[in-house]
């Protein structure tokens, strides 16, 4: 069992001061093994939190980011999966499943998380998973204002991934989740 934490678009301190408090008492150190972060965390101490949770932290850069070492894409295996992890904004039209799927496939990796419109998305999409955990402060985006702070949380069991959607709703902390299992052959890259 491996937790991967997903987590991006927080426009901190530009669109949102910090993380809700209620997310911040769920994030503590040592819990989660590696972060995926879409990007836009816009300044260094966003990242220096980030490290203080786990220090295996893969980033890409959001065009809002100060950090221009952050790469545009990223992969990375962790357990069974190829993970690619992608801000979002290069991608047209922002948010389209099919251009998403596209570059799920340039990447070749089962699961794609990428953010960007700030709307908590995940698709089962020809043999592979697409995820956006959407924004962490429910900052606003350029679709719209109203915005549902929200991030995810991967368990990576073998050949299983559950994601878990913690997204603040009415001041209280609402979880879903979602089953993929990788298949004998979406593991046939």
């Amino acid at each position: 069992m491996v937790l991967v934490l997903a987590i991006g678009d927080l426009h901190i301190p530009h669109r949102a001061p910090d993380l809700p408090p209620k997310f911040k008492s769920m994030l503590v150190p040592g819990k989660i093994q590696h972060i995926i972060c879409t990007g836009n965390l816009c300044i260094k101490e966003v990242h220096d939190y980030f490290k203080t949770l786990c220090p295996d932290l893969h980033i890409t850069r959001g065009e809002y980011d100060e950090d221009s070492r952050y790469p545009e894409n990223k992969t990375l295996t962790i357990g069974q999966f190829k993970l690619g992890i992608c801000h979002g904004h290069q991608v047209i039209p922002w948010g389209d499943l099919d251009s998403l799927a596209m570059v799920q496939r340039q990447l070749d990796v089962d699961i794609l998380v990428t953010g960007h419109t700030h709307q908590f998305k995940a698709y089962k999409h020809e043999g592979g998973v697409v995820i956006n955990p959407g924004s962490a402060t429910g900052a606003y985006s350029s679709f719209t204002y109203d915005v549902n702070p929200s991030f995810v949380l991967m368990d990576i069991d073998g050949l299983r991934v559950v994601v878990y959607v913690y997204e603040l709703i009415d001041g209280e902390v609402k979880v879903d989740k979602i089953d993929f299992k990788k298949t004998a052959t979406a593991s046939a890259h």
